[in-house]
């Protein structure tokens, strides 16, 4: 290949000339709508699993069990949706919102998992359903571990 020589760009600006231009082109942050917006999604589905746990309450469940009954029925309404392609638009919508609460534990499972459909069920979803939730739980049974050794310990 032969010896090429570039030329000098013929555009000069100076570079507080282009941080104006840039700022002008840059899109505004829209941190308040986003925060709202989680906030809403957020306490939505929170005040969800309150009302399937005052249900269970209702119905004859403890307290206890109550609360751990409204987690499974809520982990089950979040792959549900996402089974369904609904969760995947409140997460548009709301954001960390619906990704903080258990449903978005859900959601990250399943997502996966539904991605990976096609490839059968034992090769695509079944080793997909553990590639979030694998390390999920490695860290969160050493984090109890740890908190029970150091429980034991303290008491």
């Amino acid at each position: 290949m032969a010896k090429q020589t570039l030329r000098q760009p013929a555009v000069t600006i100076t570079p507080e000339q282009y941080k104006a231009l840039a700022q002008q082109y840059t899109p505004r942050p829209t941190i308040v709508k986003n925060v709202v917006r989680a906030f809403v999604v957020g306490g939505i589905i929170c005040a969800l699993g309150q009302i399937i746990i005052n249900l269970f309450v209702t119905y004859g469940l403890g307290r206890t069990e109550a609360s751990t009954a409204a987690t499974a029925t809520m982990i089950f309404l979040g792959a549900l949706l996402t089974g369904l392609g609904v969760y995947d638009e409140i997460g548009k919508f709301g954001g960390a919102g619906s990704i903080v609460p258990v449903t978005g534990f859900a959601n990250s499972i399943v997502a996966p998992a539904m991605e990976f459909k096609r490839e059968g069920y034992v090769l695509g979803v079944g080793a997909k359903l553990f590639t979030i939730a694998g390390p999920v739980l490695v860290y969160g049974i050493a984090t109890s571990i740890v908190v029970g050794i150091v429980f034991f310990f303290l008491h």
